[in-house]
């Protein structure tokens, strides 16, 4: 275990029992009843653990993607994935057929539709830098396909239920989850940190340049079609039982990075604790504050998100003038 992944790790431990106390009805853990247990078991556990499930990946997923890309601006939702989840659910509410196993079901089946094209299109280019510049290419015009779909099927909604319902689900929250959403979201999520993590060596590989590495015997499809499918199990998931939350894959690796030897392999962990802190503090800060209604945790990250983007361009500029 790096420094990182034990500070952030610590960290972690420290914020899961704390959150499950925190709401706009706070728990007295001295002076429990069988009220404040059922909440807690029922309510905030589950939305506690489906924070972190849903933060580990997109911070893993975002750490990956940029090492991958060597692109610090780089982000899971740039390659259509989360788009193409989102738009699968979306369909599946315009339908009135939203049911949790439908809804899921949909938002899977968008990712990994998303995950095919982008194979179909830029999968027979193994060759860097082209096969990365088609790969991101094609990742951002899927992007743009979702999101113009999703957004015919909102003018389209069939009636004004249907459109508030498809709204409210794309800001992203974690309100009303349950164990069944935690059963759908963490396998998937888990195997798909597991396959990016596996790749960590490539990655380090080809942060020494494209001939460095396939003389070190990495093979770019391999590699690329890696990245697929690691990307597409953690964001998808995370999309088919939350909606979309933005920004964490952006944000983590960054704060992450000066932390450790700065080699994709020894970023990956660290960021998909650090991606779980991040949301789950974000949710309970959403829980907390005093408004009417809850503020939904996509917007939230939103907020915090485009801000630190900006601050990385103005970064970036000043280090090219």
């Amino acid at each position: 275990m790096t420094r990182a992944s034990l500070t952030f790790g610590a960290l972690l431990l420290i914020a899961i029992p704390l959150s499950l106390l925190a709401g706009r009805v706070w728990i007295d853990p001295a002076g429990g009843t069988a009220n404040a247990a059922l909440i807690l078991a029922e309510l905030r556990l589950p939305r506690a653990v489906l924070a972190v499930v849903i933060g580990g990946g997109l911070g893993a997923a975002g750490a990956a993607m940029q090492g991958y890309l060597r692109n610090p601006l780089a982000d899971p939702g740039l390659f259509g994935i989360a788009p193409g989840a989102a738009f699968g659910a979306v369909m599946a509410i315009w339908l009135g057929t939203a049911s949790t196993v439908i809804l899921t079901g949909s938002a899977l089946a968008g990712a990994c539709g998303a995950m095919a094209l982008l194979a179909l299109i830029a999968g027979r280019t193994a060759n860097p830098p082209h096969g990365i510049a088609l790969f991101t290419l094609a990742g951002m015009m899927i992007a743009s396909l979702a999101g113009a779909l999703t957004s015919l099927a909102i003018s389209l909604a069939p009636n004004a239920f249907a459109m508030s319902s498809i709204v409210t689900w794309l800001m992203g929250a974690l309100t009303d989850r349950s164990w069944n959403d935690v059963t759908l979201a963490a396998p998937l999520t888990l195997a798909g940190v597991l396959v990016l993590w596996r790749a960590g060596r490539s990655l380090d590989a080809l942060t020494l340049g494209e001939e460095a590495a396939r003389s070190l015997g990495v093979n770019p499809r391999r590699l690329m079609w890696a990245m697929v499918l690691g990307t597409g199990l953690t964001v998808g998931s995370g999309v088919a039982v939350a909606g979309i939350i933005g920004f964490v894959g952006l944000i983590v690796p960054h704060l992450v990075r000066p932390m450790t030897d700065k080699r994709p392999s020894s970023l990956i962990v660290p960021s998909a604790l650090a991606g779980a802190l991040l949301v789950l503090v974000a949710d309970v800060v959403c829980r907390i504050l005093p408004l009417v209604t809850e503020l939904r945790l996509g917007i939230a990250l939103s907020l915090i998100g485009a801000p630190f983007f900006l601050y990385l361009l103005l970064r970036m500029r000043r280090g090219l003038a």
